[in-house]
């Protein structure tokens, strides 16, 4: 790559979106260099425009919101579902109003949303659903991937993902070309045209205002290597969720162990636990990582303060913050690593009322 001379947006790019999209079945795939553009690119190129209202789970990441307000829109909170952690498709439909037009329901930790629900109300309220697929990739529902169930979704390629790079990367999934055609000019200044050798293709002119979203060509590099082996790191992660819950099931002071609904994928293994941050403390001493998904809800988040939202709107969001802990899990654990995780947990809550 380095004696090819191209380092961006070049032959590993293109090389990268089209095993991607073999793998997941999109007709597109456009690379980017983060999750976070993606979203903001795929919201622009579905047709967002300055001030349409975005619903977004209450439960998530600081992008799937932060991600609205960037694309030029506001964003509307919902709440979760509390076994699944998806956006509530009541709850979405208590909260739109007359300048909503998207909604985006977020696949988080080892399974999609209730997709159907959510697409049956975005159906009967005129919305257009777009996903933040970012964790999602190897899910599917009912042979679809994430990302393709609605107008288009994303995935994100960061470091610690199912598949990851070794820096920020991210992709735009859609079947739909007027959408792929519009991300792949936002990604790079807003012209459109592509062709791989020294880019003749690509005009000087620029037909809509862009940004500088192009994927590093190292990374695609990295990503190519490691799809080869994608889904035997799947598998392997499977089965060591599945030791997890065998060690785990009816431990008191476990709140909650992962939900399993076909299709899914265990990119991190959230529990629900009682004393989260004292339990936390207690294995961080006995040398093991885990991480709060998500310590504050987005609708109270300080940047989203002027919505005016307070403690209590989104019950189920709040209360996942308060007791969700993602626990060590990635393709190089042994199971003697599991049982030392589920080990220390006994020994935490041994004795305690």
């Amino acid at each position: 790559m380095i004696e090819n001379g191209k380092y961006s947006h070049g032959h590993k790019v293109a090389k990268l979106e089209s095993a991607l999209a073999a793998y997941t079945g999109a007709r597109f795939v456009i690379g980017v260099n983060s999750g976070t553009d993606a979203l903001v690119l795929l919201l622009r190129a579905a047709g967002l425009r300055p001030g349409d209202e975005v619903v977004v789970p209450a439960f998530s990441f600081i992008a799937s919101a932060s991600s609205v307000v960037l694309a030029g829109g506001r964003p509307v909170f919902a709440d979760i579902e509390p076994d699944g952690y998806g956006i509530d498709p009541a709850s979405v439909a208590a909260v739109a109003g007359d300048r909503t037009r998207f909604v985006m329901p977020v696949h988080l930790f080892s399974q999609l949303v209730d997709i159907d629900r959510v697409l049956d109300v975005a159906w009967r309220l005129g919305l257009t659903v777009v996903e933040d697929s970012a964790e999602a990739i190897g899910m599917r529902h009912r042979g679809t991937h994430a990302g393709l169930l609605g107008a288009g979704g994303v995935l994100s390629f960061f470091p610690t993902k199912t598949l990851g790079a070794i820096g920020d990367a991210g992709a735009v999934l859609t079947n739909d070309p007027r959408i792929a055609d519009t991300a792949d000019a936002l990604r790079h200044h807003g012209r459109f045209g592509r062709t791989i050798d020294n880019f003749p293709g690509i005009s000087t002119e620029t037909g809509l205002p862009g940004m500088n979203s192009k994927m590093d060509d190292i990374q695609a590099a990295v990503l190519l290597a490691k799809l080869t082996r994608l889904d035997a790191d799947i598998a392997r992660r499977a089965r060591l969720a599945a030791h997890y819950t065998e060690l785990l099931t009816a431990l008191p002071g476990v709140r909650k162990l992962p939900a399993a609904r076909p299709g899914g994928v265990f990119y991190v293994y959230v529990i629900e636990a009682e004393a989260r941050d004292d339990l936390a403390a207690h294995l961080s001493a006995q040398g093991v990582q885990t991480e709060v998904y998500y310590p504050v809800p987005l609708h109270l988040q300080p940047c989203f303060r002027d919505l005016g939202h307070r403690s209590g709107d989104f019950p189920n969001a709040e209360a996942a913050c308060r007791h969700t802990l993602a626990l060590p899990l990635y393709p190089d654990m042994s199971t003697a690593d599991v049982e030392k995780v589920c080990g220390s947990i006994r020994d935490f809550y041994r004795g305690r009322p």
